[in-house]
């Protein structure tokens, strides 16, 4: 992220839009000091501002650095999406860096989406994959949860599952947002924080079907 200052914040936006190379429309930014002259005279305006590639730019310098420090060759692909970005790694020893049942790797996202948000004072949807292990992840869950959901329709006992990392919850979330017959919940706290697929009455059930 780099700081500009201009007359105005129409003008600082062009000049970074072009220093960049991109729209105004595609910049962030955040004002950092703005002063008033006399009659106008004297005014100016300090900003913060950034781009979707400065964020895979620093993505990609950070993951370097870190990888560097601990002396191991890795592979970064960047995946832009319509609300972040998708990194897949694919390391000498992938196994370590996802870890048992992914703990590793859902770390390592929380310290990565940390130094990002920092970087950039917001919250960026960043998700961190390790030779497209959350990929495969996210379709067994998916699966899992639909055929949960049905046999909590058919037997109307609700199912608590497994803690699992925000991410996940939210592949549950999604893939039973439209059943008519069954509610997701998420309960407990920070690494007990798991989903509750709940009952929740009779009505039409195509969905489930």
């Amino acid at each position: 992220m780099k700081n500009y200052t201009a007359k105005s914040l129409e003008e600082l936006l062009q000049n970074a839009a072009a220093d960049k190379n991109c729209t105004v429309e595609e910049l962030e930014y955040f004002v950092t000091e703005e002063k008033k002259g006399i009659l106008g005279i004297g005014n100016s305006v300090s900003a913060d501002v950034f781009c979707r590639d400065d964020v895979k730019e620093f993505l990609f310098d950070y993951l370097g650095n870190f990888f560097t420090g601990i002396d191991q060759d890795i592979e970064v692909a960047i995946e832009e999406t319509d609300t972040g970005f998708i990194v897949n790694l694919n390391a000498e020893n992938n196994a370590v860096l996802i870890g048992k049942m992914g703990k590793t790797l859902a770390a390592f996202n929380t310290v990565v989406r940390g130094a990002v948000n920092a970087e950039f004072k917001k919250r960026i949807d960043v998700l961190i994959d390790i030779n497209h292990y959350k990929e495969e992840r996210y379709a067994k869950l998916s699966s899992m949860a639909k055929r949960i959901a049905k046999q909590v329709i058919r037997t109307k006992v609700d199912a608590e599952l497994d803690p699992m990392p925000n991410d996940e919850r939210k592949v549950i979330h999604k893939t039973l947002n439209d059943w008519k017959n069954v509610k997701t919940q998420s309960e407990g706290d920070g690494s007990k924080r798991h989903i509750c697929i709940k009952y929740a009455g009779y009505r039409d059930t195509t969905a489930a079907e």
